[in-house]
């Protein structure tokens, strides 16, 4: 298994640490974070292969990280004789027998570090020094990347030609699903996996038969007409007859249907579906590392749920799986202990959560933890309701809706406080927790939460028993009943307490929709300040 990955100079990577889980990797991130990069990293170093190509034929300046070639320019301009920008990328494997062959300690760790692993290497090749320094009198941000070398070496200073067999990888990215790739791919898995070598033979020959007679049937009647044809014009007759050479091959006219649909043609949550399976399925008993790039496209909430069921029980007891995705339903599902965050200059890795919290949110699928996990600062509030009215309050305040300044609110349907501000806390959020006392003192609410908390970080916010036990008898305290009648353009035979209690939501619409603002009860205001910062 890998246990660390180092990547120095790779697209957006200037020197970047990522320490995997031994089985189950979920890369969570905003557009732009570098899933995709980090999984492309990986793959390169494990395969010596990008977008199955080698690294010599995709080498192009854009793989060198933007920031360091400008710094170099700046410095080349300026007459400094600077280092030219470089690409490394890691990996660090756990100990094993059957990864000795890779094992030393020729890699960037300090102190010393003796493990098996790889390093891909893009770096000036001295043979072309000359040109490198006439080139850099005029520098620009596209590096001429044909006077640069890769080495992919083992950390026994070995140089590695071809992909060792225990660092077989599976790569699957269902983005994407080219037709006549995906076919030629999920042809070759199901000729390999599916058929005997007697069987194959038994094909090639009746295939080769069919062809033959098709030369000897409808294509004879042809061959005679062209040869009376031809016959004025030179010695030797030219006649039709079906290639029989390998490149003609039965591999290369046969293709797999879905419901009689060739594969090509069916939708693409199928062939996405069909993808992710029949890969993992192969590599079951051979890849150690299985990267799939977001296994949710395409595919509908029940769609996904049987594959992702596919995906477990497909997954073998040794492999490693790093799955990147932008479904909450996926990381809820594999499991939010699994969970690596992307954004900063290092990941940020979920080290310890309550097993029953991450039980918690298996069972609830279906719940939007990615808000949660990708936003900066967070309001947490009970249900809809208070949801609505707090942006109000804030925008009355700020002139500014919460999401305009990068605040999610976020409503939590019933869900526990405990669990998602355990959430919040194993990621360092920002978070105004706002919730009714239900005629609890706030401190009695406060108490059982309080390892979560921190002040100004994580706080709390609960209105005073005395002004009420839920929302709207907060409102009636600050406004008092003639002003709300006025905002909620209630009539006076209506009792005000009583609808606002029944149609909480209704209510919550007609104030953020008043052209006269309301009176915020204290803890909604303070809760406002405090996230806002």
């Amino acid at each position: 298994m890998i246990t660390k990955v180092k990547i120095q100079g790779y697209r957006k990577y200037k020197n970047f640490t990522f320490r995997p889980n031994p089985r189950l990797n979920l890369i969570v991130g905003s557009n732009e974070s570098g899933k995709s990069t980090l999984t492309e990293a990986i793959a390169l170093a494990l395969t010596g292969r990008i977008n199955g190509r080698t690294a010599a034929e995709e080498l192009n300046p854009y793989w060198f990280n933007i920031e360091i070639v400008e710094k170099f320019v700046r410095s080349r301009t300026a007459g400094k004789r600077v280092t030219w920008p470089e690409i490394c990328i890691e990996l660090f494997f756990e100990d094993c027998d059957e990864l000795q062959q890779l094992c030393g300690a020729i890699n960037s760790d300090v102190p010393t570090n003796a493990c098996p692993g790889t390093a891909m290497r893009v770096f000036p090749d001295p043979e072309y020094a000359d040109e490198l320094e006439e080139w850099a009198k005029r520098p620009s941000n596209l590096l001429p990347v044909e006077y640069y070398k890769i080495d992919w070496r083992s950390f026994a200073d070995t140089v590695i030609t071809s992909r060792p067999k225990h660092l077989a990888t599976a790569i699957i990215d269902s983005r994407t699903v080219r037709s006549t790739t995906g076919v030629d791919y999920h042809m070759r898995y199901i000729l390999n996996d599916g058929l005997k070598p007697a069987e194959r033979a038994a094909i090639s020959v009746a295939y080769r038969e069919i062809k033959a007679s098709l030369s000897n049937s409808v294509l004879k009647s042809v061959n005679d007409r062209m040869a009376e044809m031809h016959a004025s014009l030179h010695d030797q007759p030219i006649s039709l007859s079906m290639d029989q050479s390998a490149r003609t091959s039965w591999e290369g006219a046969v293709t797999p249907h879905v419901n009689n649909v060739p594969f090509s043609m069916a939708g693409q949550g199928q062939q996405a579906a069909i993808k992710i399976s029949l890969a993992m399925s192969r590599h079951s008993e051979s890849a150690a590392f299985v990267m799939i790039e977001e296994p949710e496209n395409h595919l509908t909430y029940t769609s996904l749920t049987t594959l992702l069921q596919r995906m477990e029980s497909l997954a073998g007891e040794h492999q490693q799986l790093f799955i990147t995705t932008h479904s909450s339903f996926v990381i809820n599902r594999m499991g939010l202990n699994s969970l690596h965050l992307l954004g900063g200059s290092n990941p940020y890795k979920i080290d310890e959560m309550e097993e029953s919290t991450v039980r918690y949110f298996q069972k609830l699928p279906g719940y939007d933890t990615l808000r949660m996990v990708l936003s900066n600062k967070i309001v947490l509030v009970e249900g809809p309701s208070d949801e609505i009215i707090f942006e109000r309050i804030f925008r009355d305040k700020y002139g500014y809706r919460p999401m305009e300044l990068g605040i999610d609110v976020i409503s939590l349907h019933g869900l526990s406080f405990h669990r998602c501000l355990e959430l919040c806390a194993a990621l360092d959020k920002y978070v105004a927790a706002i919730r009714d006392n239900d005629g609890a003192e706030p401190d009695e609410l406060t108490k059982p939460l309080e390892e979560f908390l921190v002040e100004g970080r994580r706080e709390f916010f609960i209105g005073k028993k005395d002004h009420g036990g839920t929302l709207e008898p907060q409102l009636l305290f600050y406004n008092g009943e003639m002003a709300l009648r006025e905002v909620l353009g209630i009539s006076e035979n209506a009792n005000l307490s009583t609808w606002m209690k029944r149609e909480k939501t209704e209510a919550a619409l007609r104030i953020a929709s008043a052209q006269k603002s309301i009176i915020p009860p204290q803890y909604m205001l303070d809760a406002t300040s405090f996230i806002h910062g």
